[in-house]
């Protein structure tokens, strides 16, 4: 945690500075229209914010793959499991404690980059409150199957299996997007395949398109979405079902596992 919370500050640096050269070179040579410099610092500040959602997955499934197959397999369950409590309340309060970290992380993250928009290049981005609800719940959803695996896997299998699916649906959402603009049904049905395998880049896809600028809803796509292949609502729902799901058979599984 400390050492995602001093890269996360090294890149808030960095990204500040970018933005101070930008802004610096700006007032030398202004840009043209209001409409061209809203859609240059919207863009800027989207790619801020996918490294940001970037960032809190690492963060979220490097801090939590270890916490109970590695305790489980050093003996330090033992310890904890031995309390006046139930087996599912201990993954309910790591599931909580982690979130709470998660919250943390992913407002000062996200909160720093809509600040040094604000402040250097005098920018809003749409919708902040909706687009950063997404991250925040792409972040949950991949710290429950974290959690999910820790129950039945060792700490290296479980990491391979998170990241694995998370590669999985990061290729799938750009073959969709892709798919989408080029007009491939076939694409785009590997695209959504992929979603419901895992949605998190489904929820960032939404995300990004929550905080869309007028010029790409007027052009219908961007690198970060097309608006012709955007999540819709019931992919938000079932990213919150899967969640639960996967942290309701986490405290099963941790529940009947032979410790």
């Amino acid at each position: 945690m400390l050492a995602a919370l001093i890269l996360g500050f090294l890149f808030l640096v960095i990204y500040g500075l970018g933005l101070h050269f930008i802004q610096i070179q700006e007032a030398r040579d202004p840009i043209p229209t209001e409409i061209i410099r809203s859609e240059i610092y919207n863009f800027l500040l989207l790619a801020g914010l996918y490294v940001v959602n970037f960032l809190t997955v690492m963060m979220t499934v490097l801090t939590s793959v270890d916490t109970l197959s590695g305790e489980i397999a050093s003996g330090t369950i033992h310890t904890i499991v031995s309390k006046p409590i139930r087996r599912w309340e201990v993954v309910a309060g790591k599931w909580l404690g982690f979130v709470l970290m998660l919250s943390v992380y992913v407002s000062l993250m996200a909160g720093g980059v809509a600040l040094l928009g604000g402040w250097i290049g005098d920018y809003t981005i749409p919708n902040f409150a909706s687009g950063l609800s997404l991250i925040w719940l792409n972040g949950v959803m991949l710290l429950s199957i974290s959690l999910l695996g820790g129950t039945f896997l060792s700490t290296l299998a479980n990491g391979v299996l998170v990241f694995g699916l998370y590669g999985v649906a990061f290729v799938g959402g750009w073959i969709e997007q892709f798919g989408s603009l080029m007009q491939n049904p076939s694409a785009v049905q590997i695209g959504i395949i992929s979603s419901l395998i895992l949605p998190s880049e489904a929820l960032w896809r939404r995300a990004a398109y929550e905080m869309r600028s007028p010029v790409v809803s007027a052009f219908g796509f961007s690198p970060w979405t097309s608006t012709t292949s955007v999540p819709s609502v019931y992919m938000i729902l079932y990213a919150v079902l899967l969640t639960l799901l996967a942290l309701g058979v986490a405290m099963y599984l941790f529940s009947r596992r032979d410790l």
